[in-house]
């Protein structure tokens, strides 16, 4: 990334960070525009799980086949694969703002769909949409970010993508329990998706592409015109040299006849090391088996134990579930 390396992390330096989004929240508006991408990507991952018990009661041959309920929760994923092969041609083809506009329109297509499924194959398409959108939100997104930020903030700004991540899960959980008792249900916490993809459409439309992928593509004034919004006067000569040193060097490589050797760089200690811990770490957490969790955890609560509600008609399969957790501890603790 353009802007050079601080490896100093002191108090000075974390006083200077906070000062200078203080200072232009400009950044942190195109940080958090750009994070709701993340939002709706751990929102739609999470709230399948409380919508789910919902759908088997609508939908009974959802409740007869396991393989239904296991293809609602597994076309996003499967829309996910999809959508991350072709963002990246559009990041490249088409920048990082228009790959966002696009992940908003599948999340509010998706929305809508699965809100107004009238039976299981609807859902299943839903889900593709929204995984499409995830797809391509999940790596656009912090590329967004990045590439807006200044380089002392930056790995700041990023992270607020999988603080966001994180928050959309989380949230998805309460909707789910707001919804509990609404008429609908399950449509009301899978369309609620749609107002913040809305959201995020509507604020892409006002800001700016990013300035690294303008440059790249000759819109030199332009991406100048961005950065003078993000930096302070007295760091724009250098952000702007520094930018276009690091473009021109890139677009050198790429036409470069010389092939780049595989296994030179394998044989690179900081190279394999890197790779090794990148690819790894994406690779083991998913032998950890949170996602399974995720996605069926409210499913896992009511095969844990049958309900103690006196009143309840399925005393082996309920939804009062809160409730039923809640009389447990106390049991418990008696």
């Amino acid at each position: 990334m353009e802007g050079g390396v601080h490896a100093v992390a002191d108090t000075t330096a974390f006083q200077e960070c906070f000062s200078l989004t203080w200072k232009n929240p400009y950044i942190l508006r195109l940080a958090f525009s750009a994070g709701i991408g993340g939002f709706l990507f751990g929102y739609d991952t999470g709230v399948i799980s409380g919508a789910l018990l919902y759908i088997r009661d609508d939908f009974k041959s959802v409740d007869r086949h396991t393989v239904l309920q296991e293809s609602i929760v597994s076309m996003a994923i499967a829309g996910a694969i999809i959508g991350a092969a072709v963002g990246g041609w559009m990041n490249d083809r088409h920048g990082r703002r228009s790959a966002l506009l696009v992940a908003d329109f599948l999340f509010f297509i998706g929305a809508v769909v699965m809100a107004s499924a009238p039976n299981p194959a609807f859902l299943i398409v839903g889900r593709v949409f929204v995984g499409l959108g995830v797809g391509m939100a999940s790596f656009t997104s912090p590329l967004y970010i990045s590439e807006t930020s200044p380089a002392k903030i930056r790995g700041a700004l990023v992270s607020t993508n999988g603080f966001l991540i994180t928050g959309g899960q989380f949230l998805s959980y309460l909707i789910n329990l707001a919804f509990t008792k609404a008429p609908g249900t399950w449509r009301w916490m899978l369309g609620v998706a749609c107002l913040p993809a809305l959201l995020q459409f509507v604020l892409m439309l006002f800001l700016p592409e990013s300035p690294r992928w303008l440059y790249r593509k000759g819109r030199e004034k332009e991406a100048e015109g961005i950065l003078r919004k993000i930096f302070p006067g007295h760091e724009i000569e250098a952000e702007i040299r520094d930018l276009k040193e690091s473009v021109e060097n890139e677009i050198r490589e790429e036409g470069s006849s010389e092939k780049i050797n595989l296994s030179k760089l394998l044989k690179t200690k900081t190279v394999r090391r890197g790779l090794v811990a990148g690819v790894g770490l994406q690779i083991f957490q998913q032998f950890v088996g949170i996602n399974t969790v995720m996605y069926y955890s409210p499913t896992i609560v009511q095969l844990a134990w049958f309900c103690l509600q006196p009143d309840c008609s399925s005393p082996f399969a309920c939804h009062c579930w809160p409730k039923c957790l809640r009389l447990h501890c106390q049991h418990i603790l008696r």
